[in-house]
């Protein structure tokens, strides 16, 4: 599985965490920046990022931001993304079995990294259940 990662300032330190845990772990990650904690616009990565997904590039992304607000609607401008913005494992687990998210969008301002590193794991390794889901996300895809 290939993921990318991208931030903003507001996100830059949970970014590095668990950039640094994923690969641990032998997760194929991509760094996507930025590379320093200065003020950034959120758009800039989301949604080139967002793009990378949709085509195929990677098999997921994740996005991190002060809220994770501004990154999932971003994200989410992109066509054939699904960002979820998930500050709980529940979530995480639900929006991959039933939304078949591609993008996971979390708050570094929200979340500390303990959590967000559940999280990230969860979603990871979440399977898409199908079946009376595939219907609901193929009308998210029209």
């Amino acid at each position: 599985m290939k993921v990318i990662i991208g931030s903003d300032h507001g996100g830059f330190n949970l970014k590095n965490t668990i950039v640094s845990e994923l690969k641990e772990k032998d997760v194929d990650i991509t760094d996507f920046g930025p590379g320093s904690d200065d003020s950034v616009d959120y758009p800039d990565f989301a949604k080139p990022l967002a793009e990378k997904v949709a085509a195929g590039e990677y098999d997921k992304g994740i996005l991190i931001c002060g809220t994770g607000i501004g990154m999932s609607i971003s994200a989410n401008k992109v066509k054939g993304i699904r960002c979820a913005l998930v500050h709980d494992t529940f979530s995480a687990r639900a929006t991959r079995e039933h939304n078949d998210s591609n993008i996971l969008a979390m708050g570094e301002r929200v979340i500390g990294k303990g959590l967000a590193s559940d999280i990230v794991d969860i979603w990871l390794n979440t399977e898409f259940e199908g079946g009376r889901h595939e219907k609901r996300v193929r009308k998210i895809e029209e």
